[in-house]
């Protein structure tokens, strides 16, 4: 800058942003059975308000995953005394899906972001959505830049390590069990894995099995998902397609069974029958991830974390839906840090409008918009019209 003095250096310009939009985010407390996460943790929620957001939890949100609500309030949340003073903030963000009654205090122009879950949904359930005109997104859906689903896939590696751990109490004397150490050490033969499914929540099983020194095989009816697993956990290790005698020839030598498959929203085949229980070792320990979606072995039967074992033909069966939520503490974190990177984004982009508009990874997760179903297998299941959001966006 040239003066009458001669040269002056000129001051910095900081950045100004005038699409900035203040947010509003309202947490509450989860009401779902076995549900122990909560969306944000206090230092999500501390660098939220630093950038100029408002957050409000109620009461307790976070206690079952050991962050109390003091530790909410010192990093400069609002803590609320009721869901309907968390129901009124403009960004509504859950883990499980809001209840019926969470339903009814949502507003015209809300945004919810929370798991879809739509094998457990009705149609009337989305009616509501519709009617009430609210922007919803399912964090399952929703990408990274790499196309990849972080959420379902942090929430699969927990479920995948958690597994094994859950094995090696269950083979244990101090859960009744045959009083093995799951794994392996000098001198002695270790325990025998076998895990089925190539998916994420195998890849880990297998990985933490492996560390643990057990043996392990790998079935999958994809060829190209176990290559996928042994390049990935960058060692070579047993595995198989699903023949019929060479899994029952492996799940009579098995103190643990992982079952791992899943099927998108379907159900998944019953691999394992009753009669292959039947010829397995007394007190091996079957952990069926997989019950969520009905289940791999025909044994199987839905239990929860106060009992969450039973057993048939003198095999342990855990079927617990929702492993993450054992971990809960663990599950929260990885959930926090992917969405409060989405949350300043849509900040720092205007809105969710101008957000989805930009950011195809993020507009994959929307199933709702204004009114409108835009997830086409949400219309295909329920027959609820669709409206690409693509062509809403190009119209704006």
């Amino acid at each position: 800058m040239i003066t009458s003095f001669g040269l002056m250096p000129k001051e910095e310009m900081l950045e100004v942003k005038p699409n900035f939009k203040q947010l509003q985010i309202g947490i509450p407390k989860e009401s779902s059975f076995q549900e122990n996460r909560v969306s944000l943790t206090p230092e999500s929620v501390a660098l939220l308000v630093a950038n100029g957001h408002s957050v409000i939890i109620e009461k307790g949100a976070g206690v079952a995953s050991s962050f109390t609500d003091k530790k909410y309030s010192d990093k400069g949340a609002n803590i609320a005394y009721s869901k309907e003073e968390v129901f009124k903030a403009d960004f509504i963000l859950k883990i499980e899906p809001p209840t019926n009654s969470e339903l009814n205090m949502m507003q015209s122009g809300q945004v919810l972001i929370s798991a879809l879950q739509m094998s457990t949904q009705s149609k009337s359930y989305f009616k509501t959505l519709i009617k009430k005109e609210v922007s919803a997104f399912g964090f399952e859906f929703i990408k990274d830049n790499q196309g990849k689903l972080p959420i379902v896939r942090s929430m699969s590696e927990i479920a995948g390590n958690t597994s094994l751990l859950i094995a090696g109490e269950y083979l244990s004397n101090i859960n009744d069990g045959k009083g093995l150490m799951l794994g392996g050490i000098s001198g002695l033969i270790p325990t025998n894995v076998v895990i089925i499914g190539a998916g994420t929540v195998g890849e880990y099983a297998c990985r933490t099995a492996l560390g643990l020194g057990a043996t392990v095989i790998v079935f999958d009816n994809s060829v190209s998902k176990l290559r996928r697993l042994q390049d990935n956990i960058n060692q070579r290790v047993s595995t198989s397609w699903f023949q019929p005698k060479v899994l029952m020839k492996s799940l009579k030598r098995a103190d643990v069974v992982i079952s791992a498959l899943q099927v998108g929203n379907g159900k998944v085949p019953c691999v394992v029958s009753e009669d292959m229980v039947m010829e397995m070792k007394k007190g091996a320990v079957v952990i069926d991830v997989s019950i969520d979606q009905g289940g791999t072995f025909e044994t199987s039967e839905i239990t929860t974390h106060k009992k969450p074992t039973f057993i048939k033909h003198d095999v342990v069966h855990y079927c617990v839906p929702n492993i993450a939520s054992r971990v809960s503490r663990t599950a929260s974190i990885a959930i926090s840090n992917i969405l409060t990177p989405v949350l300043l984004s849509i900040a720092e982009e205007g809105g969710v409008e101008n957000t989805i508009r930009q950011h195809e990874c993020l507009r994959n997760g929307v199933y709702v918009f204004e009114g409108h179903v835009t997830n086409q297998m949400l219309s295909r299941n329920f027959k609820l019209p669709f409206k690409d959001l693509d062509l809403i966006m190009s119209t704006r």
